[in-house]
């Protein structure tokens, strides 16, 4: 390998990028238009637009990329995680194309990345699993029937998914048919594909993993494992390596199986085989990542081992940098810095970072996407850095990242910084360790204060359009931040409250930036006040869309689109038809 097309963006891709240094390999980054000023595009060798403002027209399109890597010279492709890095048609493609693929086999992918042949290869080698249906179920019918056999919880699963995309927990028969459909809707918008099958949850769990990696010589080595439990809605927030408070006998349990699972399926590069850990001491096979981890950093800090560079050799056909699992050294926390208001519920928030003020000293360590005038986009991950904190014991850990989090300062957007300030002197993560994977909705009592609301980003993306250079018309995009040189951008966004006194009471505001994934009633219906209207997938999260009265809908914006905060995508009319401003009106101010 010589040069890498790297198929992601944000913090992961600076992360490649600088692993690509320092193995000696060029580095290529694509961009979506919103990222054409990002932190990633500056420090690749190369950058190559991608010329669309979503993840369907950009990182998802297989084409463009593909495209880009042949334009670059580029000979090999890492997908970093997310986008398409567990999609077997991406990695068959790279194939296909001539190019290195970063990563396991498209069979491999396609094998483990279906849970439910996950499952049957677990089974085979005899990991621990929990009870589940034989196959995709067909509807939600078979998941109530399901739940009455074996009990509640039950988690409905895509069985296609991965990333907490396409996951459901039930703790209610009455919201196992919502969840259901819900679960299917998050898997056809993420993965393309709806199946969902359903298990047994094992309640307030931990969750535990397995960091895997295997070469094409037959080499499986476990390298550690890692603790994840601190989650909301799914979706990790602090992890940590080794996982602490397991016994010797569960710890050989997990690696045991973790090896023979990968083993079994051929598996080749670096992945993560997770597991979920009961409080009384059941452990139950989850899913395998067929990709590098956001969490990964922990391990490198606690092996001396750069993960990143064991892909590329793994990749090259070269064995593994160890032969033998090496103890681990000391303890590994990391802090996911996400775009998020931890005051109102961990809602993403999109617009212009106006300081970001990284801490240091011993046992730190930054991976970050942005850096101080950075904007967050809203269609696209709220991740933006994260924090990694190594101290010799888990107690030094824990104060290093006390030291650290109060170092740390981001302004200009809500981050989950006082979340994290504040689990850290819980006595529950930091003493007893008694959180689990629903601990932050179910025992985390502290109220954390709603962050200001940020300013719109202004003059981020691209101003598209063609000129003619000798006789040749080419396509330019001119980014935000030289447009702002001869004037102000058009502002976009205003907080849904200022927003609505533009408006009348029957005007349907978006709550969030994101895209309208789809619409729960069609144009025309009576709904009441508060019933869910929509739903918008802002940075992997589903919101609600609720009606503000009751009335009849006049559906203004199309499910498919992206929408601004506060953007006007519905009207309700009262009984008597009024609502203030005319349907034709308001069609006039959205197309406006």
């Amino acid at each position: 390998m010589k040069k890498v097309l790297i198929a992601n963006r944000g913090e992961i891709a600076v992360r490649i990028i600088r692993a690509c240094k320092d193995y000696g390999l060029a580095s290529v980054a694509v961009y979506a238009d919103a990222d054409a000023d990002a932190l990633f595009v500056a420090l690749a060798d190369e950058a190559y637009a991608l010329s669309g403002g979503t993840a369907r027209d950009t990182y998802l399109d297989i084409g463009k990329l593909i495209a880009a890597a042949k334009r670059s010279g580029a000979d090999a492709v890492h997908p970093g995680y997310g986008f398409l890095s567990e999609r077997a048609e991406f990695a068959q493609a790279v194939i296909d194309a001539g190019l290195t693929w970063i990563g396991p086999d498209p069979q491999v992918i396609e094998a483990l990345g279906d849970k439910l042949k996950a499952r049957s290869i677990a089974r085979k080698v005899g990991a621990p699993l929990v009870a589940g249906s034989d196959g995709a179920i067909s509807d939600s019918s078979e998941a109530v029937a399901f739940a009455r056999t074996f009990g509640l919880p039950v988690a409905i699963k895509a069985a296609h998914g991965g990333g907490g995309r396409g996951l459901k927990i039930a703790r209610d028969l009455a919201e196992v048919e919502e969840l259901f459909e819900s679960a299917t809707r998050e898997a056809v918008a993420a993965f393309g594909r709806g199946e969902c099958y359903v298990e047994q949850f094992l309640d307030r769990p931990r969750h535990v993993e397995a960091q895997v990696l295997a070469d094409r010589l037959g080499n499986v080595l476990v390298v550690g494992t890692r603790d994840c439990s601190l989650q909301r809605r799914n979706q990790k927030l602090v992890e940590e390596a080794p996982a602490p408070f397991l016994s010797d006998a569960q710890r050989d349990e997990i690696h045991t199986a973790a090896r023979d699972i990968c083993a079994e399926a051929g598996y080749t590069g670096a992945g993560t085989v997770e597991f979920l850990l009961s409080a009384d001491g059941v452990i139950s096979f989850l899913e395998v990542n067929t990709r590098l981890q956001v969490e990964h950093p922990v391990t490198e800090e606690t092996t001396g081992l750069d993960l990143v560079v064991e892909q590329f050799r793994i990749a090259e056909g070269l064995p593994i940098s160890i032969t033998e699992m090496p103890p681990p050294r000391g303890h590994a926390i990391e802090f996911r810095i996400n775009m998020e208001d931890p005051g109102r519920g961990f809602l993403p928030s999109a617009g212009s970072i106006s300081q970001f003020t990284a801490p240091s000293g011993p046992g730190i360590r930054i991976d970050s996407g942005v850096v101080t005038g950075s904007a967050v986009p809203p269609m696209f991950d709220s991740l933006s850095a994260k924090l990694i904190v190594w101290g010799a014991t888990r107690e030094q850990a824990i104060a290093r990242a006390r030291r650290a989090l109060d170092e740390f300062e981001i302004e200009g957007v809500p981050s989950v910084l006082p979340f994290h300030r504040t689990v850290i002197r819980h006595a529950d993560f930091a003493e007893a360790f008694r959180v689990h994977t629903r601990w932050i909705e179910t025992d985390f009592a502290q109220t954390l204060e709603a962050a200001s609301r940020p300013a719109p980003a202004e003059g981020t993306g691209l101003l598209r359009g063609h000129v003619e250079i000798g006789g040749k018309r080419v396509e330019i995009g001119i980014p935000g931040a030289f447009l702002r040189l001869f004037g102000p951008m058009p502002a976009s966004g205003s907080s849904v409250a200022e927003r609505r006194e533009q408006h009348d009471a029957g005007a349907v505001l978006a709550p969030v930036p994101g895209l309208l994934a789809h619409w729960n009633v069609s144009d025309g219906a009576l709904v009441e006040k508060g019933d869910v209207l929509a739903m918008m997938d802002v940075m992997k999260m589903e919101t609600s869309v609720t009606a503000p009265a009751a009335g009849i809908v006049t559906i203004l914006a199309e499910a498919g689109s992206t929408q601004t905060l506060g953007a006007l995508i519905a009207r309700i009319a009262s009984d008597d038809g009024t609502t203030g401003t005319s349907t034709a009106q308001a069609k006039s101010e959205t197309r406006t």
